[in-house]
């Protein structure tokens, strides 16, 4: 994704600052202005929330209390949590990952990391012309792939679980 860079006075930054941080943030502003400039649709990024947590009281039958727990529970959230999480995306914030999920993401992160590594020794190895024979790091590579790919799977269906569950599919 491009990068746009631009110098302002300190005096106009403040002012765009304290601007901003009741829009969503420098980025979310800017990047609307933009879209607002050039015509092109509203993006579908919700507006980060501002201000004070407010309290809202919401009474619901004891089964569907009970509903509610078992549907929490499965997700690993509290009552709470799930009931937040649920109106956050319907009001457009991204999708809100369980703990279950979230462990998965810092699984495939910490694999990732891991496949890295192994790249760049594979680079290293190449540029200082360890391993100079023909298709020496092929096979290094080639798991690197594989492993790549099958991390690649698992992100997907995490990230599809997480947004499918949220839009109610």
């Amino acid at each position: 994704m491009p990068t746009l860079t631009l110098r302002v006075s300190d005096d106009l930054a403040l002012q765009f600052a304290a601007l901003a941080a009741t829009e969503g943030g420098k980025s979310a502003l800017i990047r609307r202005l933009l879209e607002s400039a050039v015509g092109a649709p509203d993006s579908k990024r919700a507006p980060v929330a501002v201000g004070s947590p407010q309290k809202v009281t919401v009474r619901f039958r004891e089964s569907e209390m009970n509903q509610l727990k078992e549907l929490a529970s499965a997700r690993g959230m509290t009552r709470t949590q799930w009931i937040t999480s649920l109106v956050r995306s319907r009001l457009g914030a991204p999708a809100q990952q369980s703990d279950g999920e979230r462990e998965e993401l810092r699984t495939i992160a910490r694999e990732l990391n891991r496949i890295g590594g192994n790249i760049n020794q594979i680079a290293r190895a190449a540029n200082t012309g360890e391993g100079v024979k023909a298709g020496a790091s092929k096979p290094g590579l080639e798991e690197a792939r594989a492993a790549l790919e099958a991390l690649q799977g698992e992100l997907k269906g995490v990230l599809y679980r997480t947004s499918t569950y949220w839009e109610g599919r």
